[in-house]
């Protein structure tokens, strides 16, 4: 039986990753925080685990008597890592800082799996404007930098389903029968539905490629227009008040809303370096590499995708 550890298990996509990994009936271990909420971690055959990044020595000590008393993951994903925080330079410490912690103390203690992969985001390459951006982009150029070691980079876009809340912020307001949409250039967008990612993830681990970065979409680019066209005829909504917000008012509420995050000590979702994601006006991104190394073609197109969260949603009460 294969062993793997899913770190970030109790998010919107670990909680996904954990559950294709006990589907192939593989022993599973869940990096988690203490304070995580275990709702969707709810299997009994899930084994969980806290991992002390910031202590590097406490870190060495975990992951050494795991190896003595259980044996070695077979596989790691590392999907552990920050996209909103209420201070920018929590990115470089968790995204950055902890995952070469965890690199380096995996080496020195011989629990190297067979295939590590590597959370990132297509926010990392190739010049990332962003802090969250950077931060994942000097953590792959630290696996980059490390001989032998048995790594897959994946770089998902926009990733949207179930449990996501990010996205059902603009479901609920499309609903209501608002539609806002950031800056006047027509914006190229790409998204991967959270069940492909996981299908990519999983096949990059059983696959012999290593040492390889990969991006992740459902192979498709949209316009924002199509975007917003596609959720519109998925809620029904024929017709609904359409308001551009011009660039510089969306940065001026960026920094109001990182003032009142400090103010209450709750990251927000806009903030000043979201700001430098939403005004990005492309976010294509050559799929072939993955088709082709790795058999990676996505099952869900954005419409089809939405329609399974407008499902899920609606069912869960959360629209």
């Amino acid at each position: 039986m294969k062993k793997i550890l899913i770190t970030g298990a109790s998010g919107f996509i670990g909680s996904f990753l954990v559950k294709k990994a006990l589907e192939k009936n593989w022993e599973v271990w869940a990096g988690i925080r203490s304070s995580s909420s275990l709702k969707y971690l709810q299997n009994a055959r899930i084994s969980f685990i806290d991992l002390n990044y910031h202590n590097k020595e406490k870190l060495r000590q975990q992951i050494k008597y795991h190896v003595t008393q259980f044996g070695k993951w077979d596989y790691i994903i590392h999907n552990a890592g920050l996209t909103k925080c209420l201070h920018s330079r929590d990115f470089d410490t968790v995204n950055t800082l902890y995952t070469k912690h965890f690199i380096e103390v995996i080496q020195e203690v011989d629990a190297v799996p067979d295939k590590f992969i590597f959370m990132s985001s297509l926010s990392a390459y190739p010049y990332p404007e962003s802090i969250y951006g950077k931060s994942k982009r000097k953590a792959e150029q630290f696996l980059e930098s490390q001989t032998g070691f048995p790594y897959i980079i994946l770089r998902p876009t926009g990733v949207y389903g179930p449990r996501d809340t990010d996205y059902l912020i603009l479901l609920k307001s499309l609903k209501k029968g608002l539609e806002v949409t950031a800056g006047f250039a027509a914006q190229k967008l790409t998204f991967i539905y959270v069940r492909d990612l996981v299908k990519a993830v999983f096949l990059a681990l059983e696959s012999p490629v290593k040492e390889k970065a990969y991006f992740v979409t459902d192979g498709k680019v949209y316009s924002d227009t199509a975007y917003t066209q596609i959720m519109k005829a998925v809620l029904g909504k024929k017709h609904v008040l359409k308001l551009r917000i011009p660039l510089w008012i969306v940065k001026i509420a960026s920094v109001f809303a990182e003032i009142f995050a400090k103010i209450t000590g709750k990251a927000s979702t806009l903030n000043r370096d979201k700001y430098k994601i939403i005004k990005q006006r492309d976010w294509t991104c050559d799929t072939l590499p993955i088709e082709q190394e790795l058999g990676f073609h996505a099952d869900f197109d954005l419409d089809l995708g939405i329609r399974e969260c407008v499902k899920w949603y609606t069912t869960h009460g959360w629209l």
